[in-house]
């Protein structure tokens, strides 16, 4: 009851509007963000059909049918899973009320219309995902070359193979499996981000 008459004082209309910092107990999808597990919100757009909650790990969409509907459908994309990218500003003009952010998370387009008001938030968003874009980008092609490499390795192993005892490369089987294994798990863990805590907290002005 009192989240509906926060969200009413806040005056919201069909095109978002961000939300600040200390109103972020009051909408609908902070109660979906893993307080328990360190998650934070550090941007969030409203309107009255939808709600975008940007948190350190996750996007969290509230999707809306109608703005008079009350049913919605959760939603939770993590960065790490759901590559952002294509990520583009689009400012208004002379007669819009509006600018929209626009950017592909996974296979999903997202384009959201935030009232021209809060520009300026946007622009910190924008660099955050910009940014984000670029972490993950970086860390897949890292991720990939580690592939490559453990590739031109094993390769490297069976030309050696033809040249020496069989039997003896049969009972090197298994360390080197648990290397490769290793191997791969290490470079996971060291290009897998999970936590993008430091972008906003570089990029977002409360």
């Amino acid at each position: 009851m009192f989240k509906k008459v926060a969200s009413d004082a806040l005056g919201l209309s069909d095109v978002g509007k961000v939300i600040p910092k200390e109103d972020f107990d009051k909408v609908d999808a902070d109660d979906y963000v893993m307080h328990e597990d360190g998650e934070t919100i550090f941007f969030l757009i409203k309107s009255k059909s939808d709600e975008y909650c940007f948190t350190n790990k996750a996007l969290i969409h509230l999707d809306g049918t109608s703005a008079t509907s009350k049913k919605r459908t959760l939603h939770r994309y993590e960065y790490y899973k759901h590559t952002i990218a294509n990520v583009s500003l689009e400012t208004a003009g002379t007669i819009d009320l509006d600018v929209e952010i626009k950017f592909h998370l996974g296979n999903l387009d997202f384009s959201i219309d935030v009232h021209k008001n809060n520009l300026e938030e946007l622009k910190d968003l924008y660099k955050s995902l910009i940014k984000i874009s670029e972490i993950t980008a970086e860390n897949n092609e890292f991720k990939s070359f580690s592939i490559q490499s453990l590739d031109y390795a094993s390769n490297a192993l069976k030309q050696n193979a033809i040249h020496n005892n069989e039997v003896k490369l049969a009972t090197e089987f298994e360390q080197i499996n648990q290397h490769a294994f290793q191997w791969l798990y290490n470079n996971k863990v060291k290009y897998t981000q999970k936590d993008f805590s430091d972008v906003f907290e570089r990029y977002i002005n409360h």
